[in-house]
């Protein structure tokens, strides 16, 4: 009779998971799986010559892939892409450290310095970025007063424009979740490691930093994700030289009309974000694996 009263509670509460779960479920299968599909169908469909997508099947799209410049062009987003979360990542840490440990007013009004460029259109901020490295702008001016540069020295159209806008663009998504675990964390173990000997920097790096491993995880994924697919930035102030494969696809898809490379485009992109974003995900499940069994090792010898 208990036996059927537990199994009984455990289909409840797995049918009410699955209610739960099944409007987000949906919405990801919709508008998330539907169009993924659809795009790697276009992937292996013939270029139609009045703009659309052939009838049929084949593997010429796919081939054109193999021209190197593509690759070259890869190795640039993802190379941007990284050190964009790099940079992200190293400024965010402390910014999630203070804004774990501060007063509750001073976090409110850092919290919110941090969410104001979110009330303005993001293509507005890019431009407004634009303006500042404008060959006339006051950023360049500013350098050459400081004999930093000369004045053949150009601050727009290069991949280092691109890498500082997208830094200022994504800094934000990678400053809430390492705040958001940097707030679930005991500051009491860094006092300890201070009592123990340590300095302030290895408290940081060796009691801090692992503390928060999981809101760096996500942080890198929010960040690298949508810096992966950037398009906008590159763009606007990056040029020929600061082109990204975001690019590339908007111009397949718009000024081309080439939707079935565009999608070929793509779903290189998507297969090469999945790969290092798995990964990331797979990592932490073997180092967990691997605890556990060298704890069942020193329970059970």
């Amino acid at each position: 009779m208990r036996i059927f009263l537990l199994d009984k509670h455990i289909d409840k509460e797995t049918a009410t998971e699955w209610v739960l779960t099944l409007p987000s479920l949906s919405w990801l299968l919709i508008f998330f799986l539907v169009p993924t599909c659809i795009i790697f169908t276009y992937a292996f469909k013939p270029t139609d010559l009045d703009g659309g997508v052939g009838s049929g099947w084949t593997f010429s799209t796919i081939q054109i892939l193999a021209d190197p410049h593509y690759y070259l062009l890869i190795w640039h987003t993802f190379w941007l892409s990284a050190l964009t979360t790099v940079i992200c990542l190293a400024l965010s840490l402390p910014i999630g450290f203070q804004l774990a440990t501060v007063s509750k007013n001073m976090r409110r009004v850092l919290l919110l310095l941090i969410v104001v460029p979110f009330w303005t259109s993001f293509l507005i901020r890019i431009f407004a970025w634009k303006t500042v490295l404008h060959p006339d702008g006051i950023l360049k001016r500013l350098l050459e007063a400081l004999h930093l540069i000369d004045d053949q020295t150009t601050l727009l159209y290069h991949s280092a424009s691109v890498l500082l806008v997208m830094v200022y663009a994504y800094l934000p998504f990678a400053v809430f979740p390492i705040y958001a675990a940097a707030s679930k964390f005991n500051f009491q173990l860094i006092e300890a490691a201070l009592d123990l000997g340590a300095t302030q920097r290895q408290a940081f790096f060796k009691v801090f930093v692992p503390g928060i491993m999981k809101g760096i995880l996500t942080a890198m994924v929010m960040v690298f994700i949508p810096a992966v697919g950037a398009y906008v930035i590159p763009d606007l102030v990056g040029g020929s030289s600061g082109e990204m494969v975001g690019n590339k696809i908007a111009q397949r898809t718009f000024a081309e009309r080439n939707l079935p490379q565009a999608s070929a485009l793509s779903a290189l992109l998507g297969v090469s974000i999945l790969i290092p974003l798995l990964i990331v995900t797979w990592l932490p499940h073997r180092a967990k694996r691997a605890e556990v069994k060298v704890r069942n090792r020193e329970t059970f010898p």
